[in-house]
């Protein structure tokens, strides 16, 4: 009597994941990350669409309801000239997000390159670049950023020109270290080995490998950026009035706090929760991207 053959089983097609997908997971289940993720998209969600949600024009004065208390017309009451402090609030998160992405664009595209070229040169230009990156950290970032938004003029232009410029030694002393890190791995080591271009290693082999840290620290440079904002505009130097910004909001609150202190609660209140909604996801994003944490 033949023995029976025993068939194999099927092979079982799993369905694979990219990397991104994968870390897109891992972020969601941190609940801190994932409430950072949901403000900051209705926050970006009621910018773009400020024409459309805010019930009134931001600029619209009315000598009738000078500094009313919040009620069913005015949910987040008026200000010192009867303008809705809801509509301000909504308009001003534009120059806020505004502020913070650009001014995190401009960090990137100067620090990245300059930290990679130090980073992967090294030598005499390493030492330069890293002695005058350690010469404008000396510098207190705000400081910096205030002295050259007067230096460029008060405008929402030159506040985020002055933002960017001041958080680059950031961007520049990270790309550096991180590269200086990739530098030595062993697949860097091959590529030099079959005669591969030292700009085709830096941009092929080490920057994609640099990128995950780079998004972290752009999470947190943005946050920092919004705060840096309306720092600028609080003193004057940003978004000029009439114009709406948070921090200039707060500016002419801190007039009123006895008798209308809703003026600078809600401005406070979405500083505050947009900054720690960014601080979150990039708390989140470290974790997410790093592999040692499951």
């Amino acid at each position: 009597m033949a023995p029976r053959e025993h068939a194999l089983p099927a092979p079982i097609d799993t369905p694979r994941v990219s990397p991104r997908s994968h870390a897109f997971r891992r972020l969601l289940r941190r609940r801190g990350a994932a409430l950072g993720v949901v403000v900051i998209v209705m926050v970006v969600t009621v910018a773009v669409l400020a024409p459309v949600v805010a019930p009134y024009d931001p600029l619209a004065t009315s000598w009738s309801a000078i500094r009313k208390a919040p009620s069913a017309a005015h949910w987040f009451g008026t200000d010192e000239i009867g303008r809705d402090v809801l509509s301000r609030v909504i308009w001003g998160a534009r120059a806020s997000l505004l502020a913070g992405v650009v001014a995190a664009l401009i960090s990137l595209s100067i620090g990245v390159p300059i930290g990679l070229l130090a980073g992967y040169a090294g030598g005499r230009t390493d030492m330069l670049i890293s002695r005058l990156t350690d010469a404008v950290l000396a510098c207190p970032f705000l400081i910096l950023a205030i002295a050259l938004a007067a230096f460029l003029g008060p405008s929402l232009t030159n506040a985020m020109i002055a933002i960017g410029v001041s958080a680059t030694p950031v961007f520049v002393r990270l790309t550096r270290g991180q590269t200086l890190a990739i530098k030595a791995e062993d697949f860097v080591l091959a590529a030099r080995a079959i005669g591969n271009p030292p700009w085709r290693i830096a941009l092929v082999h080490v920057l994609p490998n640099v990128v995950p840290a780079l998004i972290v620290q752009a999470t947190l440079a943005i946050a920092a950026a919004v705060i840096a904002e309306a720092s600028l505009s609080f003193l004057g130097l940003g978004q000029q009035p009439p114009a709406p910004s948070w921090g200039s909001m707060l500016n002419t609150a801190k007039n009123y706090m006895d008798n209308a202190p809703w003026m600078a609660i809600w401005p406070g209140l979405s500083i505050f929760v947009l900054v720690l909604s960014f601080n979150l996801v990039g708390d989140g994003l470290r974790d997410a991207l790093d592999p040692r944490h499951a």
